[in-house]
């Protein structure tokens, strides 16, 4: 007996069978390759619960402002 699970991708909302797809939760190598990227280029963070310390904060400027001069 198969396994039928009927889910969307979460990166193009495609509908496929979950237990069918090598690439779960995605329903292909493109989109989970598309979502690792996100993840790499930080598009996609995880908050924290703790506040930043003086130097975060100081890095996170200096990041954003290296990248409006670039």
């Amino acid at each position: 007996m198969t396994k039928i699970l009927k889910v969307k991708c979460p990166e193009c909302s495609k509908e496929f069978n979950y237990y069918s797809s090598e690439f779960r939760p995605f329903c292909s190598e493109k989109c989970k390759m598309v979502d690792l990227g996100m993840w790499l280029t930080e598009n996609y963070t995880v908050a924290s619960q703790e506040p930043l310390s003086e130097s975060d904060l100081e890095a996170v400027i200096k990041k954003r402002q290296d990248e409006e001069d670039y």
